[in-house]
């Protein structure tokens, strides 16, 4: 039985409106492991998880997870935050997505890499009649752009691919690896859930408008939103 008290928002979001649909979330890192447990915390039971990595020490500083979780699978150490939290749990998959798997209602497109993004989008997103909404992040240490989309209309899937770039432009730190601040990836993750929010209200009838490409930075303080219909 779901005990997620939702008294607070369900005139905002109703779990009972959305229904029993699937949701995918792959990649459990930065953002992926804070939208997991958002979602969690709306209500929402039909989680699927996907990450084939472990917890490391660097984690703790910009994911979910706290230092018992060190040298865990991330998506059992996910389970763990959703279950101590929520009292939910949720379905975990503890393998690479490559596109051949089968996705639901909702996916949440958060690998590491570019590369992987289209790979996964090529041979398991786009056109697929099955996934009604993709939602997919980029962040930087103090900007980031979330892109949401329905991978069945062709002016969006045209748009989202113009936006794809090469792993090589990505922004790396000194020492070479990437980029990625705890508040940095709240803000994302919040605006992704918050695109999932809105996409659920218009589909139960509510006016509003999906912003195709939200583009944000902190330092110094912008947002900026586009459609590509």
């Amino acid at each position: 039985m779901n005990n997620v008290d939702i008294t607070r928002h369900v005139e905002i979001f109703s779990r009972d409106a959305f229904g029993n649909k699937r949701i995918d979330v792959i990649g459990a890192g930065a953002t992926g492991s804070r939208i997991v447990l958002s979602l969690a915390k709306l209500g929402l039971e039909n989680i699927h998880v996907w990450d084939f990595d472990i917890v490391e020490a660097h984690n703790i500083a910009n994911q979910a997870y706290d230092q018992s979780h060190i040298g865990k699978l991330k998506v059992e150490a996910l389970a763990e935050v959703v279950k101590a939290a929520t009292g939910l749990k949720i379905h975990t998959h503890n393998e690479r997505v490559d596109g051949s798997q089968t996705l639901g209602d909702v996916v949440f497109l958060l690998t590491d890499t570019m590369a992987s993004r289209k790979e996964i989008w090529n041979k398991g997103i786009r056109y697929k009649m099955r996934t009604k909404l993709m939602i997919e992040t980029r962040m930087g240490a103090t900007e980031g752009r979330i892109y949401t989309l329905n991978p069945t209309k062709p002016a969006q899937v045209k748009g989202w691919e113009a936006t794809l770039y090469d792993d090589a432009k990505a922004e790396v730190s000194a020492c070479g690896t990437s980029i990625t601040v705890g508040p940095t990836a709240e803000t994302v993750s919040g605006l992704a859930v918050w695109q999932f929010i809105r996409y659920q209200a218009i589909e139960g009838g509510k006016e509003d408008t999906l912003d195709n490409e939200i583009i944000f930075g902190l330092r110094p303080l912008y947002t900026m939103t586009r459609n590509f219909d």
